[in-house]
């Protein structure tokens, strides 16, 4: 399936690669950015410290606490029910717990104790992200509070996604318009494999003026060309074949006249000879042409080869048979039957003794003759026109006509030598045809 849409899955796999790579480009872009916007926030968690820092050390009284606070934007979260669920479900964006700015708070000694002391309390910033909020989490061995920033927001990256989407936007038009300008080259498809066919009614012309336009047009123009050179050809020999038709019937009648036996049958010998040619040249056009069009249906083997021995006009004790009438095959009945034909006059001519077998082994028929083996390559004589021994009663044509008929229906034929014996045999090149009943 890949193979007969080569270019669509190149263009696919190609789309495929594009979307890829700009997806995975995009999302290292949004956490590059989001990393850095996060930093840029948490840089004020210093701030922040210093403040709380000054608080717990007494140097600022909670007024002056919460003025500092809003002063940089800052609330407090007082509601203990608010301050557990965003501690419990806030997304921690970054944490500094490092103790390099520690908390430092005097204690002054009771009279008992003329001494004084420092207590260190180690100071731990969080940055929690909650609906799309910002809040600082502070925290200390003395104390902890929780502020809601209100000069920033969570990341959210729309800019960065809005440009993915539009970036994704213009490679599904894209992709849409190659398949659209591509969608030709299948319907041309389509066409080309009735043409060839034998479908000489089939347009190729396109509209436009694309490379796909242009070699349509020019497949439609060397169409036309062949289409008339085969009406031409098929007009010219269908011409020649009439006009030959009517000296040849003349030449019967005035054979018929003549009163002596044995010129008499040899005159009509050389017209029916004659007429048999001509129904050979019309059968070679036909195949050739490929203007015929297979009436194939079921047909027993046996059925086929008396037709064909009726057609040769040699006797019936001459064909020894080993057929199997449930034996069928779906050809078309008039082509199928020439060619066994043929290859039964061919083994009875060549015989030695006049007589000749036809069995079945598997797929495969056999046309089987006691003769002289053959001199040159079956392909030799397969050609028009050749043939090892030369008579008046040959043209050539015979085993070029079986040739051809049995490649319409999907066979080739075979030549093997067994036991001093000449075997022809009809070989399926495609899923068998026959049926055993």
């Amino acid at each position: 399936m890949v193979k007969n849409n080569a270019v669509l899955a190149t263009v696919a796999f190609a789309l495929f690669v594009t979307v890829t790579s700009v997806s995975y480009t995009f999302y290292q872009l949004y956490q590059i950015n989001r990393t850095k916007h996060i930093d840029n926030i948490f840089s004020k968690h210093s701030l922040i410290s210093q403040i709380y820092h000054t608080y717990l050390s007494k140097q600022l009284s909670q007024p002056m606490f919460e003025a500092n606070l809003a002063l940089y934007n800052l609330e407090e979260i007082i509601s203990k029910k608010e301050y557990e669920t965003i501690i419990r479900e806030g997304k921690i964006l970054k944490t500094d717990g490092t103790t390099d700015d520690p908390v430092v708070s005097d204690y002054s000694a009771s009279m008992d104790y003329p001494y004084s002391a420092k207590t260190i309390h180690p100071v731990i910033t969080t940055m929690i992200e909650y609906r799309e909020k910002i809040f600082f989490w502070v925290e200390s061995s003395h104390q902890t509070v929780l502020l809601e920033d209100h000069s920033i927001e969570a990341y959210s990256g729309v800019n960065l996604f809005s440009a993915y989407l539009s970036l994704m936007t213009i490679l599904a038009i894209s992709f849409a318009l190659i398949i659209y300008r591509l969608s030709p080259l299948r319907s041309l498809r389509r066409k080309i494999a009735r043409f060839g066919e034998g479908d000489m009614s089939v347009s190729f012309r396109i509209d436009g003026s694309d490379e796909i336009a242009l070699i349509a047009n020019e497949l439609d123009n060397t169409q036309n060309k062949i289409r008339s050179l085969i009406e031409s050809r098929t007009l010219f020999l269908r011409n020649i074949m009439h006009e030959l038709k009517t000296p040849i019937a003349k030449g019967r009648i005035v054979s018929a006249m003549v009163s002596d036996e044995k010129q008499k049958g040899r005159f009509l010998g050389i017209f029916e000879r004659l007429e048999s040619l001509i129904g050979e040249f019309a059968l070679i056009e036909e195949i050739s042409s490929g203007n015929q069009f297979l009436d194939k249906k079921e047909y027993r083997l046996v059925d086929i080869i008396d037709g064909a021995i009726d057609l040769a006009m040699v006797d019936y004790n001459s064909v020894v048979q080993e057929i199997d009438t449930s034996v069928k095959m779906e050809v078309d009945y008039r082509l199928f039957v020439t060619a066994v034909k043929n290859l039964i006059d061919n083994a009875i001519k060549y015989s030695s003794d006049k007589q000749m077998e036809i069995a079945v082994e598997g797929e495969e028929i056999l046309f089987i003759n006691t003769g002289e083996a053959l001199q040159k390559p079956l392909s030799y004589y397969i050609e028009p026109f050749t043939k090892d021994h030369p008579t008046k009663d040959s043209f050539g044509l015979g085993l070029y006509i079986v040739d051809a008929i049995l490649k319409e229906h999907g066979y080739v034929l075979a030549y093997e030598r067994r036991d001093q014996r000449n075997c022809f045999i009809i070989v399926p090149v495609k899923p068998s045809k026959r049926n055993y009943k």
